[in-house]
């Protein structure tokens, strides 16, 4: 048996799961996220902010003194988006290297993908496959189509913080600037579909906080339960309903939510909207909400590495 540490790092949240890990096993030690806006200012600067680094090496400090008081084996730090797309990340990456004594991997949007896939899809029988996996980031959104293996996969730089900054910074945000927000999300899964077949899969499986957080408004939950919420099945006129009541929801009322996080109430309209405007190009009834993800991949990824 393995004791294995994933840290995911994106654009918006930084999470850890320490797992123990035996073949097909897993047991979840410990599993926590935070948000810290890594990629505050990233779309428009092209450039982390001093202060945004500082939250997220405060946190991957944090998590260090966990991985090393609960006896882990093999440390992954990845991260996404934002600091793919960071023209200072060295001053990011060497700051984390200090901390664990492990050299971060700034994965590319094809990896992230097939981590997702493999988090996502691990637990479910077959018979719901081909599945497409869909994971809204903080910066981008990975498209993933395949059965037991990755076939098809595509990350676009369109996520819930990215789109935010870009159209929806007034809150609520104006009808022009959520068709402007339309405009660039449609393009963006045309682009995919060029690649991916979106309409193909027998079952759509959304991942990360922004899915999950709708999941919990379509599940009407009196504070967030990711057990509850984890392969709920989410109808897609549930889905533009939500959208649609976020966007027209001011800051204080989203934050009134008991389920919402607060480091999502400022996005949360933007990523439902994203996930909406996929739900229209996949043809899909429903979508199955995932608490596994690139995470889990991650952890599997390092329970069958050898080093």
């Amino acid at each position: 048996m393995s004791r294995v540490a994933a840290i995911d790092c994106g654009t918006n949240s930084i999470r850890l799961l320490i797992a123990d890990i035996s073949g097909d096993n897993f047991r979840e030690v410990h599993r926590e996220m935070e948000i810290v806006r890594l990629g505050q200012g990233v779309d428009a600067t092209g450039q982390f902010d001093p202060e945004a680094i500082e939250r997220t090496l405060s946190a991957t400090k944090k998590y260090s003194e966990l991985i090393q008081s609960k006896g882990v084996e093999k440390v992954r730090f990845c991260a996404t988006s934002a600091t793919r797309d960071a023209s200072n990340r060295e001053i990011f990456i060497n700051g984390v290297k200090e901390i664990l004594g492990i050299e971060p991997e700034v994965i590319p949007g094809t990896e992230e993908a097939a981590l997702s896939f493999a988090g996502a899809t691990k637990e479910l029988k077959h018979t719901q496959d081909p599945y497409l996996v869909v994971d809204i980031g903080g910066g981008s959104t990975e498209y993933v189509f395949g059965s037991e293996a990755v076939q098809y996969a595509r990350s676009v730089d369109i996520g819930c913080v990215r789109m935010t900054e870009r159209h929806l910074k007034q809150n609520p945000p104006k009808p022009l600037d959520i068709q402007s927000a339309i405009s660039d999300i449609d393009k963006a899964i045309y682009s995919a579909a060029a690649l991916v077949p979106l309409k193909e899969a027998k079952t759509l499986i959304a991942v990360a906080g922004t899915a999950t957080t709708v999941a919990a408004a379509a599940l009407d939950l009196k504070e967030y339960d990711r057990h509850a919420i984890h392969l709920a099945r989410i109808p897609t006129e549930k889905v533009f309903e939500i959208a649609q009541r976020f966007s027209l929801m001011s800051k204080d009322g989203i934050a009134a939510l008991p389920y919402m996080h607060p480091g999502r109430v400022d996005v949360i309209a933007s990523g439902a909207l994203i996930l909406s405007r996929v739900m229209l190009a996949t043809g899909a009834s429903e979508f199955v909400a995932s608490e596994s993800d690139i995470l889990d991949g991650m952890a599997w990824s390092l329970s069958q590495s050898s080093n």
